[in-house]
């Protein structure tokens, strides 16, 4: 644009959208804006006829679109980038090596209280008192429409302040914590604060208590509740609930408060809140390690002074752990951040408690459970290197924090299925993008694992990555006794109870008479994962997916697991109308009402999704055991992953052949994986843990393969069969997923697709295939598995298969057919 001679340059900012697009956009900005602007900053930007985003800008430029006019922007968000370019070139790797946008990789990083939009649905917080006095006048307007409707869309908090662009006025609320988003309801319950009693010191000696007695008698109640109290802790090492104590001694809460009051019990809360640290200043010294630790430790120092991201492969309770914290503990000592990858958000809720006692006030934790407002802190408090986080620990988002100075990551359990993202996009792999993200700060890597993955395992052994072992468990502990027990054998000489041999049940009830402590391990939630008529046959299904429903006792009611519908549980059969209906298989919750019918006595806990729900859910089911509060926690896979229960000493596996007999390339790393880990929580002390694997096939390799540790054994094997039908760690795979609703059009989609890869890439494309599982949510689907050799170029093949995708979207048939690419599926 030239005026009079004179040439002002017109300024661009690249936006990135958290939508699927394919690129970013552009939108013009004033001289002014574009001083203020910097890369990672946030901006609301209109966006198609009337939607307002909120973006990230990417750069700043002076090339206008050539394909369109470039819109104005609203407004800017932010006073400082809330995202680092270290930040953006990883999520850019990531978008560009698991084949999705910027946009899906933003949308998925950044907390949803940072990308406010125009459908966004806004409550009211109800667990704060407001002091109407602190709001602003438009926040006021706001705060005074929600007393009389419970939810506003966007659109309408701007009709009610009358300016386009409210996305500021809401983030301020939302830290004034006035409103909620609706996304983030369900989570907002109080934590359980439960109560126990103890003795008060000065009482504990049998002197002093016969004296308290007799002060107390006078007080009948008073003093039976002291003697209840005392017979009860000699019974059991549990901590006492003042409602047990209440119901022993047969007397009210007012006697037991008026006890408490004089000082002579005392009374504690289980606390469950874990955002605050509340220990002492002084951390306690780390433990010393053993000489195993340190021959470790040695070695992991040695490969990160080459580069090399190290595997450390220890045994289960090796005590990895304080190899991790005195690697830690130099990382931060250098004023560097350090990340902590964990597979699953049970294990941080452990982990936590123990790290605290070493690095106290200086960790952060991360992870989907927590609610809007406490993520958004704890990205600020990264993104300002604030001393409370230096160490984060967290599931796999905690990868896409703000860090600008890390110096250390460490992925525990780095085998683990979890760190694999399956939907929405990205799909990626945390360990892996971990790993790159460690590269981008020149940061040292370590991977740990009792049972490494094939991949990693063969990155160490073919030199790619550092390795570091320790053989013996901590303290020169026993590894625990495995034992095979056939159930065909079993159930053909009527000797089951139930789902129990009688070896299970015999070592359970011994275990129990010595007061310890039981895991039983069964990979399927709910009661019964069929209900059959007994007339006709017919099994119920879910209406919306090609499976059938699982029956769950304790709602009374059918579920699918896959998209969530439930029905009532039917007294007559659908098909026949036949009373005679009955369940197939068994879940955990069948598991947990036969333990309660076979030992009344014991407690009896369960751990799986349906329980672990809530904010707190994995946090009181642990504790509880933790406290010896249960005697027996059944469960499913989330035990088997690096919890530490100082008091198991029998985990029986309820069947391993579910495991074994999956349609999938990886069943016999993973179930020689779950059982080993899950043995791994037996005997964790001094005595020596029993294992009871039950299977109707004990002579299966895999299983004799974990009852001898051969981990070795069963790495070779599989190498060699992988090697044999190309399967990672040989060749990488991408499996790319066609979803429609009609059958018709997905099969004429899929067949073209594979048609044109295969004319690309010869003989390695293998499918259109159904799953076992062919249609969820009323979706037909179908997959395509593409083998690529390590040699072929990883990038050039992405690109054809774009390429291929370019000319299937020009097929008007074919265009509604959604395709999704998983890298490196597992």
């Amino acid at each position: 644009m030239a005026t009079g001679g004179r040439v002002t340059m017109a300024n661009f900012i690249n936006v990135i959208l958290p939508i699927p697009l394919e690129k970013s956009f552009t939108y013009s900005i004033t001289a002014e804006e574009a001083a203020l602007l910097q890369p990672g900053m946030r901006v609301a930007v209109p966006f198609g006829k009337s939607k307002i985003y909120t973006g990230v800008v990417q750069c700043i430029h002076q090339n206008p679109p050539e394909v369109y006019e470039a819109k104005e922007i609203h407004q800017l968000l932010d006073d400082y980038p809330i995202v680092n370019t270290t930040q953006l070139k990883h999520w850019e790797w990531i978008a560009s090596y698991y084949m999705c946008t910027l946009g899906e990789v933003v949308r998925s990083a950044l907390p949803g209280a940072f990308l406010l939009e125009s459908e966004t649905l806004v409550l009211r917080n109800r667990e704060y008192e407001i002091d109407e006095n602190t709001l602003l006048d438009d926040e006021f307007l706001v705060f005074e429409a929600l007393q009389h409707q419970t939810i506003l869309k966007v659109q309408e908090v701007s009709a009610i302040v009358e300016r386009k662009n409210v996305l500021p006025i809401l983030q301020r609320l939302l830290e004034k914590k006035v409103i909620v988003l609706k996304e983030e309801v369900y989570e907002q319950y109080k934590p359980k604060l439960v109560r126990y009693v103890k003795l008060g010191t000065e009482h504990a000696s049998d002197e002093k208590l016969e004296e308290l007695l007799k002060t107390l008698t006078r007080a009948p109640k008073q003093s039976q509740v002291v003697l209840t109290l005392f017979q009860l802790q000699g019974k059991s090492q549990h901590p006492i609930k003042v409602s047990e104590l209440e119901a022993s001694s047969n007397t009210s809460k007012a006697v037991i408060k008026s006890l408490v009051d004089k000082g002579i019990l005392e009374e504690y809360f289980i606390k469950t809140d874990r955002v605050n640290y509340d220990g002492d200043a002084d951390n306690s010294e780390t433990k010393d390690l053993n000489e195993y630790q340190k021959a470790a430790l040695v070695d992991i120092k040695a490969s990160f002074q080459t580069g090399k991201v190290t595997l450390l492969k220890g045994v289960t309770s090796s005590g990895k752990t304080e190899v991790y914290v005195k690697l830690i503990e130099e990382c931060l000592e250098k004023g560097l951040q350090a990340l902590y990858l964990l597979p699953e958000i049970a294990l941080t809720t452990q982990l936590i408690s123990r790290l605290q006692e070493y690095f106290g006030e200086k960790i952060a934790i991360y992870h989907s459970k927590y609610n809007v407002q406490e993520r958004v802190e704890v990205w600020q408090n990264v993104l300002q290197e604030k001393p409370k986080a230096q160490l984060v620990i967290g599931a796999r988002s905690a990868m896409y924090l703000p860090f600008s100075k890390l110096g250390l990551v460490i992925v525990d359990e780095e085998h683990e299925s979890s760190f694999k993202q399956f939907d929405p996009a990205p799909r990626y792999h945390a360990r892996d993008a971990a790993v790159v993200l460690g590269h981008l700060h020149k940061a040292n890597i370590l991977l740990g694992s009792a049972t490494p993955s094939v991949e990693s395992y063969h990155n160490a052994q073919t030199g790619k990555y550092g390795f570091a072992e320790i053989t013996r468990r901590y303290g020169n502990v026993l590894m625990p006794e495995m034992e095979l027990v056939d159930i065909k054998e079993a159930s053909r000489k009527r000797k089951m109870k139930g789902h129990f041999s009688e070896r299970l049940f015999m070592e359970m009830e011994e275990t129990l008479q010595e007061g310890a402590q039981i895991i039983l391990f069964q990979n399927r939630r709910g009661f019964a994962p069929l209900m059959e008529c007994l007339t006709c046959g017919h099994t119920p299904q879910c209406l919306n997916c090609d499976v059938s429903l699982t029956y769950h006792q304790y709602r009374n009611q059918l579920r699918c697991h896959y998209c969530g519908h439930h029905t009532a549980l039917p007294e007559i059969c659908f098909a026949c109308g036949s009373p005679d209906l009955d369940t197939k298989g068994f879940g955990t919750e069948q598991i947990e009402k036969e333990v309660s019918g076979l030992f009344p006595e014991a407690k009896v806990g369960r751990m799986d999704l349906d329980t672990t729900r809530g904010k707190h859910g994995y946090e009181k089911i642990i504790t509880a055991f933790e406290q010896k509060e249960l005697d027996i926690l059944v469960g499913t896979q989330m035990l088997t992953k690096g919890l530490d229960f100082r008091n198991v000493n029998l985990v029986g596996v309820m069947n391993a052949d579910s495991l074994l007999n999956f349609p999938d390339y990886r069943a016999h790393e993973r179930t020689y994986q779950l059982l080993t880990q899950v043995a791994g929580r037996a005997g964790r002390t001094k005595k020596r843990g029993r294992v009871i694997i039950q299977t109707y096939n004990p002579y299966h390799q895999i299983l004799k393969q974990v009852t001898t540790s051969d981990y070795k054994g069963m790495y070779t094997e599989q190498l060699y069969e992988r090697e044999q039908f190309k399967y990672p760690p040989v060749n990488r795979i991408i499996k790319v997923t066609f979803k429609h609703k009609n059958y018709q059009v997905l099969n004429e989609a899929a067949d073209w697709f594979a048609g044109a890869l295969r004319t690309n890439f010869g003989g390695t494309v293998l499918g259109p295939e159904y799953p076992p599982v062919a249609r969820i949510r009323n979706q037909y689907l179908k997959h395509i598995v593409i083998k690529i050799r390590k040699a072929h170029s990883l990038a050039q093949t992405k690109a054809n298969i774009r390429r291929i995708e370019k000319t299937f979207k020009a097929v008007a048939m074919f265009r509604s057919v959604r395709v999704i690419y998983n890298v490196d599926h597992i």
